[in-house]
């Protein structure tokens, strides 16, 4: 045999070979397609799957096949190996849907379009009350928010003359990324706070402190009216004891002294033995303003200390419990004095 027999049919050995490795390749890629396109059975609404830091293409493939979430883990791979994205998957929390197939899973983790979780904080929660509330909806870790709220150098860049965020903590409803930052969360708070409080024009003028003193007074106000009718009379009836040096008696500032200060549950009523908790913040024990907010208060109660309404009461007390309605007097003979206070009871 010639040696150009030889190398004839060693050409055509090769081509054959090469003809069916191309073959079973391009039959890889359509199966890969195939299983790419077709979502996986059974996936539950609204998963969420955690792509962490430093993970690769194939350990998410394997994590994703493992929870169900995907068809086949080599097909992901070798759709994201198609597509150039296998070192470009960002890390996050995303939300995997039922008629996601593997190629819309992959374009989420390449875009890095995360799930996000959707938080509304209530009117009058206080920073350990947020806390746990992050915390439940998984957004992030509760003892990491308040060491954010509480972190020196990022309350002075912030202008808080305060040792707590506490009162700048805006209630809103938020969304937030899984596992998300608490200093971008605290960060965000504190901005919904600054934007909201710049629709009170007198805001503007005030200093740091003076602001402080205004926002104490209105998370006072957050923690005691029912009726938001009532919040402007309220104001007044704690502006008018501060001109005359009269103590603030809040019952709403006792509460906090209870719950936040020493930890216990929050009490049904107050007797009078908790009017003489020894504490700073117990305006029944000391006159003027508490040392910061007991809350994180509301339009409602910052438009109520910008715009009181012009009165000569002193006292108020609850009496009608239903319809959050209070009785208002100038004098102490006018006030029905009793042995228990109703009291605001905000759970969290």
């Amino acid at each position: 045999m010639s040696g150009t027999t030889k190398t004839l049919r060693g050409v055509a050995r090769f081509s054959g070979v090469a003809a069916s490795s191309l073959a079973l390749g391009a039959a890889a890629v359509a199966i890969a397609f195939v299983l790419a396109t077709r979502p996986a059975e059974g996936i539950g609404s609204g998963s969420l799957f955690a792509v962490e830091k430093g993970e690769n293409a194939q350990d998410i493939a394997k994590s994703l096949e493992g929870k169900g979430l995907i068809r086949s883990a080599i097909a992901f791979r070798l759709l994201a190996k198609l597509e150039g994205s296998g070192s470009t998957l960002k890390a996050g929390t995303y939300k995997i849907e039922p008629d996601m197939g593997a190629r819309r899973i992959l374009e989420a983790f390449v875009s890095g379009e995360q799930a996000l979780c959707k938080v509304t904080i209530p009117e009058g929660y206080t920073l350990s009350q947020i806390a746990r509330l992050l915390e439940r909806q998984g957004v992030t870790k509760g003892i990491g928010f308040i060491q954010a709220a509480n972190s020196v150098a990022l309350l002075r860049e912030m202008r808080i003359p305060a040792s707590s965020a506490e009162g700048y903590l805006f209630p809103d409803t938020y969304f937030f990324p899984a596992d998300f930052e608490p200093e971008l969360i605290l960060r965000s708070m504190v901005e919904t706070f600054r934007e909201r409080l710049a629709s009170i024009p007198e805001s503007a003028s005030l200093s740091p402190s003076e602001l402080q003193d205004r926002l104490i007074l209105a998370s006072i106000v957050e923690r005691e009216y029912k009726s938001p009718e009532e919040a402007p009379l309220m104001a007044s009836v704690f502006f008018n004891r501060l001109k005359i040096r009269m103590a603030l008696q809040s019952c709403a500032t006792v509460v906090y002294v209870i719950t936040e200060r020493r930890g216990k549950p929050h009490p049904d009523v107050i007797y009078d033995r908790d009017l003489k908790l020894d504490d700073p913040f117990n305006t029944y024990e000391h006159r003027g303003l508490p040392p910061g907010p007991i809350s994180n208060p509301g339009m409602t109660s910052l438009k109520a200390v910008f715009y009181p309404s012009a009165s000569r009461y002193l006292y108020f007390r609850l009496v009608n419990p239903n319809a959050g309605t209070h009785h208002f007097s100038e004098t102490l003979e006018e006030h029905i004095d009793s042995r228990t206070l109703y009291i605001k009871g905000i759970g969290g």
